[in-house]
This record gives structure tokens, C-alpha cells and sequence, in this order.
């Protein structure tokens, strides 16, 4: 298997009003987007063609949307909250980077 080209594990993964793991894990590999519980267990996988990854106006520094073939879920990568005034990790920004990159779709 090819080294993946985006990995973040403590991540916190909510589909609507529901969290499904607070401390996932989210892996870009081979062309395609997996949510892994904390333990290796699938949650969702989408091939990169069908995946939106993107931060909202209104989202902190930390969070990103991932929509998969039309399934929105709600990431938080951060660790941690920054104190106020400081930015947020950019684990966020990162990651909708990697997404694009990896679909072909620029950085």
C-alpha cells in the first residue's frame, strides 16, 4: 500500500447532530478519502472524485465539512481550543488542501 498523502488521527467526526468518534482518524490514500474510528473501523470511504471538502464562513479555524457522495459530515482537527485572539491549528486548512491536490483539482 502507497503511504498515504494526508493522515490526522484525534479527530473529532460528526454526521448531523450526532458524533460518531471523537478521536478518528481521516486518510487520504490511494485516491480516496477514509473516516476511521479511533480503533480502525471504517466509517465512511469515498473515492476523491466524489468527495467536497471545504470551511464554512462561520466554521472555527479547526473544523471543515467533508461532503461523501452526498453525505455531510463535520470534522474538527484540532487538539485543542486556541485561547482567544489566537488562530486555530491548520490541520483544517491541511486537509482541504490535501483533498483538492489529491483529486486533481489544485491546491
Amino acid at each position: 500500500m502507497a503511504e498515504p498523502e494526508f493522515t490526522a488521527t484525534g479527530v473529532r467526526i460528526d454526521k448531523r447532530l450526532r458524533s460518531l468518534t471523537r478521536a478518528g482518524q481521516v486518510r487520504i490514500s490511494d485516491g480516496r478519502l477514509e473516516l476511521l474510528t479511533s480503533h480502525g473501523s471504517e466509517i465512511d470511504s469515498a473515492p476523491l472524485g466524489a468527495v467536497r471538502a471545504f470551511r464554512p464562513w462561520y466554521a472555527p479555524d479547526d473544523r471543515a465539512l467533508a461532503d461523501l457522495d452526498g453525505k455531510r459530515y463535520v470534522l474538527t482537527l484540532g487538539d485543542r481550543d486556541p485561547a482567544p485572539g489566537e488562530p486555530g491549528p491548520p490541520a483544517a486548512r491541511r486537509f482541504i488542501e490535501a483533498v483538492r491536490r489529491a483529486a486533481g483539482r489544485g491546491g
